[in-house]
This record gives structure tokens, sequence and C-alpha cells, in this order.
């Protein structure tokens, strides 16, 4: 089972680093999971990738693949740059603050998928399970296992992945590298309802 004491961990880390950056208080703002104690794994190596969503509809999401650095860091980096940094959406203002909702992915490591052609690959995908990178001649594109819940068809989520990466959708070459890892997710709406029930029930 996910550890949502780890889970609260992380999207108070990741609300809290936004706030900073606006300068105010993550805690102040109604959709915040209430504050917890920081747990002993933000210290160790960690990857995560931070989604925002406004009423539903993304508003940013950016990301590590690697372990490269504490988990506690990785995670209020990856936040700010979700708010402020994604090419696709303008900085996040302090007005959509209290109305942005945040989710945190724990990736797993990485690992290879054998690729010898596009059909054979398509086979070895599982969907809903799967967040898959695609590597090409120095571009690179990833896509969470959540995206499987808007395209669930491996075609269609190899197709949109590969324009992702600036690639053609019917674009494939023996030179295309494909791994895959997991993910641990937390939303910010599901640890809140998640905490007032244990606070009710105590």
């Amino acid at each position: 089972m996910p550890d949502n004491e780890l889970g609260r961990s992380l999207v108070t880390a990741a609300r809290d680093a936004i706030g900073a950056e606006l300068g105010e208080s993550g805690g102040t703002v109604s959709n915040a999971v209430p504050d917890q104690p920081e747990h002993p794994a933000l210290a160790l190596p960690g990857a995560t990738f931070v989604t925002l969503s406004k009423h539903g509809a993304l508003r940013g999401c950016i990301g590590s693949l690697e372990a490269r650095r504490p988990l506690g860091v990785d995670v209020r980096a990856n936040a700010v740059a979700a708010a402020f940094a994604d090419p696709r959406f303008p900085p996040l203002s302090t007005d959509e603050f209290i109305d942005t909702s945040v989710e945190v992915s724990l990736l797993s490591a990485t690992e290879a998928v054998a690729s010898e052609s596009e059909r054979a690959l398509l086979d070895r995908l599982r969907p809903g399970i799967d967040g898959v990178v695609l590597e090409f001649a120095g571009r690179r594109a990833t896509f969470l296992p959540q995206v499987w819940d808007s395209l669930p068809e491996p075609p269609a989520f190899l197709a949109e992945l590969k324009r992702k990466a600036g690639l053609p959708i019917d674009f494939w070459s023996a030179a295309v590298k494909v791994s895959r890892y997991g993910v641990t997710k937390w939303r910010e709406t599901d640890l809140r309802t998640d905490f007032h029930s244990v606070e009710a029930a105590s």
C-alpha cells in the first residue's frame, strides 16, 4: 500500500515550495494538506514528478526520471518548475494558487524495454501501469502512467509520445530506445480526505 505519511510530506513540501515562491504559506490555502512532520525518506535519493491541476485541467507538470538528489529537494524543485517553468503554461499566479491542486508521483527506477520493432514494443507495454520514456537522436519524452487514462490504447499512447518527442507519429527506427518505470502517486484532494477521516475516527 502507498505510504500516505510519505505522500503527505511530499505534497506538503511541493505546495509549500510554490507558496514560498509566491510569498505565501502553503498551509494557509484551502487545498493544502495539514502540516506533517517531514518524512525521513525525504533525505534519501528519489525522483518525482509534480502535476498541477486547476478545476480538473492540467496546469503544469515537471519531473525527474533519475534519482540524483534527495527526495525532498527533488519534489520542491519540480513543484516550483511545474508552477513557473512549464513552457506550455504561463507562470502560476497568486490568484490561481488557491484553485490549484497538487499531485506527486514517486518514480521507480527505469528498466529497458526491448523494442526491435514497433509492434513488439506495443505488445510489451502495460496500459495503466507503465510510465514510458522514448529516446532517439538526442530527443527524449516521457508519459506518466496516468496518461493511459486519456490514451488507453498502446498505438495511440505511443503515437502521442513520439509527437511529444518531436517525432512524426508514424516514425520508427531500430535506434529508438524505450524504457519504463512505475509510480506511486498521491493526490492532494485524496490525502486531505484521508486526513480528515483519520481525525474523525480518533
